[in-house]
């Protein structure tokens, strides 16, 4: 009988005890909760992790770190939070709260710069949704966010035209997430990106046209420039062979000497010949001076 009471005490004492932890847990969760809306997330995570101290069940840690978590995250404290992702993995690796960590954990690699990463999770992140949950509406918004996020990793990472599938999906699938506005944002300045893409590209290949132009205009009137100052030397040794004979020497016009004139030819004829060659010449440097200085290509 004496045990029997004494064991009813016990077991009173430990009940109470108990009863009075999970209070102070509840009053600290609720703590928490009111430290976080009001935006005060150092306050909010400490109040929490010492709900999460004295938690009696399994469910209630979890509950307790998850919010840990957010609280963290909300701060950018993101190695203690990636660190608390691991250890509710660990402890409690079907929790209710392990998928929303999909999430979360993808946000943080994103924010530290691991994109492929996060794209991954982010992937994981609507996969498990979509196969776990009939009622998809209830998670429209964070889907959307999902997709918004993947395309900003590929724009991050200059992958628009990929990037733009995503923006568009949320655009034509989620009008009414709160990522529509920035999705439809992003679109217009990848459009505005590739505009300015293309005319650089005209841009570089027009200045790069102009200077293959003019190095083969340069190198055209160098070659002319030869062939007049052989011209002129052939022209001078065949007028001075005409007044040596006491033809008359005429000023004869600028122009390449045809190959088969030579110098014991008769000089009448071969003069008649030099000046259809300088006509022709003449031609052809007015139009390559025309083309020159109205924009003609070669």
């Amino acid at each position: 009988m004496i045990f029997l009471t004494v064991f009813l005490l016990f077991s009173a004492d430990i009940l109470a005890a108990q009863e009075s932890n999970q209070a102070i847990y509840l009053q600290k969760y609720q703590n928490g909760l009111q430290l976080y809306n009001t935006s005060h997330w150092h306050e909010a995570a400490i109040e929490f992790r010492r709900a999460q101290e004295i938690s009696a069940t399994v469910g209630d840690w979890s509950r307790a770190i998850y919010w840990v978590i957010l609280s963290e995250l909300a701060y950018s404290d993101y190695g203690s939070a990636l660190l608390d992702m691991d250890e509710l993995d660990k402890i409690a690796p079907n929790s209710s709260y392990s998928r929303d960590m999909l999430y979360h954990r993808a946000r943080v690699y994103f924010n530290l710069g691991y994109f492929d990463d996060a794209l991954l999770l982010f992937r994981r992140y609507i996969d498990a949704v979509s196969t776990f949950e009939t009622n998809l509406d209830e998670f429209a918004d964070r889907i959307a966010a999902a997709y918004f996020w993947m395309g900003e990793c590929l724009y991050t990472m200059g992958q628009f035209d990929e990037a733009q599938k995503f923006y568009t999906w949320v655009i034509d699938r989620y009008p009414e997430s709160p990522k529509q506005e920035v999705c439809i944002y992003r679109v217009e300045l990848i459009k505005q990106k590739k505009i300015e893409a293309e005319l650089l590209a005209l841009l570089q290949w027009s200045h790069e046209e102009s200077l293959r132009t003019s190095e083969d205009y340069q190198r055209r009137i160098r070659v002319y420039e030869y062939t007049l100052n052989e011209y002129q030397r052939r022209l001078a040794e065949i007028t001075s062979g005409q007044s040596r004979t006491g033809t008359p020497v005429t000023v004869v016009p600028l122009d390449i000497i045809p190959a088969d004139i030579q110098e014991d030819d008769d000089p009448q004829s071969a003069y008649q010949r030099l000046l259809e060659w300088a006509r022709q010449l003449i031609m052809v440097l007015d139009q390559m001076i025309i083309e020159r200085e109205y924009g003609g290509s070669f």
